[in-house]
């Protein structure tokens, strides 16, 4: 088969992934972005690893500020992915109208997340178009230990494969 920009979507989009809202900070700026590239990378350390566009704020944010947090959702409520598909709105202690909690390392947290990890970034690996950050493990908590977290195939977003326009 040929390897078209189709094909590489196609395949790409069957990887089976979480889907969180990554949270960052750099002094007075906070976002939270929805992604669906994460994984643990290590267990001594604890290694979290996240991919992230070069040119979201959330980039930035992680850059500038050195840390991030990972915080899964509930798979029965995927209404706030939609809304972190752009850069938040800060609004008192919520993103988007979404309470957050300021983590030891100033990122924040949801505090609607069914779980959540906390990293100080230990090393960030130039990807081409992504960043990958490796972030050890510095906070987490458990909020709902019985829902089931959401993933990319429960909702009909789709992330991954080619750029868009990409020809």
């Amino acid at each position: 088969m040929e390897l078209t920009d189709e094909l590489i979507n196609k395949v790409t989009w069957k990887i089976p992934n979480a889907l969180a809202l990554v949270g960052s900070r750099a002094g007075d700026e906070w976002n939270g972005m929805t992604t669906s590239w994460i994984t643990q990378v290590a267990q001594e350390p604890i290694l979290i690893g996240i991919g992230v566009d070069k040119l979201a704020v959330t980039h930035r944010l992680i850059t500038d500020g050195g840390s991030f947090t990972v915080n899964l959702w509930d798979s029965e409520n995927t209404r706030p992915f939609v809304k972190f598909s752009k850069p938040a709105n800060k609004d008192g202690m919520a993103l988007n109208g979404w309470p957050i909690t300021e983590g030891e390392t100033g990122a924040p947290i949801f505090d609607d997340a069914i779980a959540w990890m906390e990293c100080r970034v230990a090393e960030a690996v130039d990807c081409g178009s992504h960043t990958f950050f490796i972030g050890k493990l510095v906070a987490a908590g458990v909020n709902d230990d019985e829902a089931r977290p959401a993933a990319m195939s429960d909702t009909r977003m789709k992330y991954g494969g080619t750029r868009r326009g990409h020809s």
